[in-house]
């Protein structure tokens, strides 16, 4: 089972999005979560642990991690820069098709 976590900033739409469209696919255990968020939906060590693939939207989100948690944190991930600008709304269906080609090109 891959465990995929998606992570944007605010967690609220491309990650959100990402979480919400691949939840139901065979084989994967999807969640998400934010940066800058400081609830539930924030980002943590636990989650981190948790995850054995992580897809962050911009190059800074994991650069946010390894500065919060640490080089160690991300090791012995596969983790992917999806460069999904911050441009789309919840669901979009522009988003959701890039979301689609870019874990497709994951072959996870």
């Amino acid at each position: 089972m891959t465990r995929l976590l998606f992570i944007c900033s605010m967690n609220q739409r491309r990650s959100l999005t990402a979480e919400h469209h691949f939840t139901d696919r065979p084989g994967l255990d999807v969640r998400s979560a934010g940066t800058a968020r400081r609830d539930e939906r924030a980002v943590t060590l636990d989650l981190i642990a948790w995850a054995n693939v992580i897809c962050a939207m911009d190059r800074r989100h994991l650069d946010w991690i390894e500065d919060q948690f640490g080089e160690a944190a991300l090791a012995g991930k596969a983790t992917h820069n999806l460069q999904v600008p911050d441009q789309y709304r919840y669901m979009d269906d522009e988003l959701v098709t890039l979301l689609e080609k870019k874990v497709a090109s994951l072959n996870l």
